[in-house]
């Protein structure tokens, strides 16, 4: 694998102070289609390239109305045809609910369509209700998957590096496309593969990454509260690798740019509501800012809002750099995931628009026709 400069950090854009990325939902609001959420992905996608965001991860959900991205490396495989340089990733993959030989053999066909460019983020949460998870691992030992991570985790990276030892129980046994593609035709194993992050909203993955000296990407936007315990271990545990010599923290935050600070705030109400019924058991489209408006909060869902927007950076464009500025100085962290979850495209697309301008991020022209190699 190649070295950590190449794969994993990044410059920061204009004058943001680490490099901005994008986790993508393909969140579907009330009125809308799964079809229109995967447009304005791509959509999305082009538009964030063009101002130099760094990567652009799609998230793995299942049984949620209001996401369509239960497929990431369906969707990936479809942006590596719309973007030309973006990295493109999944944040995440949920490991245990996939054999590691499906996910090696999915994100190297990635790679084969977009050299250079792809990142496989990996969690060991089923990113659903245990009922869903159950029926997507064909068995009810739902322990097994969170507790058997590390293991899966290791057979993966042998089966996208094609290197299971003899005595092992899948030796003989090729992730393709792969490595062994390259020794079968006579020439030398490419050292290019997806670079593996680790997720999470809690300790385990911290510690997991730092010992491996993997990336690490924390889920503040729906943890905060871990955030800062999860990194110090993260890099107390940390041990140079193959990979990175020093850790490398990306943070996800939840964050939403509009031109006034009025508009701010009735856009990301439809976020706030659209978790309070996920929270409740009430799983939904994501309901429309009239919708949220309207609504009329108990005090146990106002308190929930609350605490809920104390962690969400939005307002006018100055409003949310400040947020992000102060979340790097408070965190330490190599990177920002921006994360928005509102009903509609417009509010999506033009909050990135703003938020590159805030830190004066350079825009790029228009690719003239989509591609899937890296520029």
């Amino acid at each position: 694998m190649g070295t950590a400069s190449h794969v994993v950090r990044a410059e920061p854009r204009g004058n943001a102070p680490v490099p901005l990325s994008v986790l993508d939902l393909a969140v579907v609001g009330t009125g809308h289609t799964a079809g229109d959420a995967l447009r304005t992905t791509v959509a999305l996608a082009r538009a964030t390239e063009q101002r130099g965001y760094q990567r652009y991860w799609v998230a793995e959900h299942h049984s949620m109305p209001g996401i369509a991205s239960s497929s990431p490396a369906v969707v990936l495989a479809h942006l590596a045809a719309h973007t030309e340089r973006i990295r493109l990733g999944s944040g995440g993959v949920m490991l245990p609910n996939h054999a590691p030989l499906v996910v090696a053999e999915q994100f190297g066909t990635l790679e084969a369509l977009a050299p250079g460019r792809v990142d496989l983020g990996l969690g060991r949460a089923p990113g659903t209700d245990g009922a869903t998870a159950a029926a997507l691992r064909r068995t009810d030992r739902l322990d097994q998957g969170a507790d058997d991570f590390p293991r899966q985790l290791a057979e993966l990276t042998r089966l996208l590096d094609d290197d299971l030892p003899a005595g092992h129980p899948l030796a003989g046994v090729h992730a393709v496309p792969g490595p062994v593609q390259g020794r079968a035709a006579g020439g030398v194993q490419s050292a290019a593969r997806p670079p593996l992050w680790l997720l999470g909203s809690s300790g385990f993955s911290a510690r997991l990454a730092g010992t491996l000296g993997l990336p690490f990407s924390f889920a503040h936007h729906f943890s905060a509260a871990n955030t800062l315990p999860a990194l110090d271990l993260y890099r107390s545990s940390f041990r140079p690798s193959a990979v990175l010599d020093k850790p490398y923290a990306m943070i996800g935050v939840s964050a939403l740019a509009a031109d006034d600070k009025a508009e701010a705030r009735r856009q990301v109400m439809t976020g706030v509501l659209s978790m309070i019924r996920l929270r409740t058991g009430r799983p939904g489209l994501v309901p429309s800012p009239e919708e949220a408006a309207a609504h009329e909060f108990s005090p146990m869902e106002r308190e929930f809002a609350d605490g809920w927007l104390a962690n969400v950076v939005h307002g006018t464009p100055d409003e949310v750099r400040a947020g992000l500025d102060a979340l790097v100085g408070r965190t330490g962290a190599d990177e920002l995931m921006v994360t928005t979850t509102v009903h509609g495209p417009t509010a999506r697309l033009r909050s990135y628009q703003l938020i590159a301008d805030a830190y004066d991020m350079p825009a790029a022209p228009d690719a003239a026709a989509p591609v899937g190699r890296a520029a």
